[in-house]
């Protein structure tokens, strides 16, 4: 699957927390008839069997609307599902070596938080950075507000696209126009919604106007 800037336009990041009426599997599916352009899972709490299992499920139910599935930090699991790509931190494994293991075909997505970092990542052959907590987080509680200047800066200092992540809600992602950022990256915005289909329409609807 091509990966392009349209992508980065309503980026979904999931959260088991907010499990409930729906399963993730039916919440990821609203997210995609809402619109969303991209679905990273993120799963802190699973074992390797049942994260394989629900990665598999989600490649085929991604792949049906036209949208790529990444893996938050486990590479080897991306492998084995053959998600489109993988999204790792800084602490995390190396950009370099995710490129490496993953190959030229594969995305790599890569958080970035400062100008060195930016420019770093898109050396070791990022596809798109990941930079935030834009508006601080509700799903890390030790994330750092990321100054919109600095934002700005690293959208200017690469090639790449740039996705801005933490606490964006519908209320507050007309603050990121002019920016740069290519789009945003939301998880309890989307996924705590009552209406996940219906905010995601929303959150598309704005997302065009701020960054298409």
């Amino acid at each position: 699957m091509n990966f392009l800037r349209e992508n980065m336009l309503l980026y979904a990041v999931t959260d088991s927390r907010w499990v409930g009426a729906q399963t993730l599997y039916e919440q990821v599916e609203s997210a995609l008839k809402g619109g969303v352009t991209c679905v990273q899972l993120r799963e802190k709490d699973l074992s390797e069997d049942a994260f394989l299992d629900e990665a598999l499920k989600l490649r085929e139910l991604c792949h049906r609307y036209g949208v790529p599935l990444l893996i938050n930090d486990n590479i080897e699991i991306a492998l084995k599902s053959d998600a489109d790509g993988v999204h790792v931190g800084q602490s995390d494994m190396a950009a370099a070596d995710a490129r490496r293991i993953l190959g030229r075909d594969k995305i790599v997505g890569v958080t970035a938080k400062t100008v060195e970092q930016a420019k770093a990542a898109e050396l070791a052959g990022a596809s798109y950075l990941g930079s935030g907590a834009v508006f601080g987080s509700t799903t890390k509680e030790n994330a750092t507000p990321l100054d919109h200047q600095v934002l700005r800066e690293i959208c200017g200092c690469v090639s790449i696209p740039v996705v801005a992540i933490g606490g964006i809600t519908e209320e507050n992602l007309p603050l990121l126009q002019g920016t740069g950022v290519a789009g945003a990256a939301l998880v309890s915005e989307i996924f705590h919604a009552e209406n996940i289909e219906q905010k995601c329409l929303r959150l598309k609807t704005l997302s065009r106007e701020m960054f298409g």
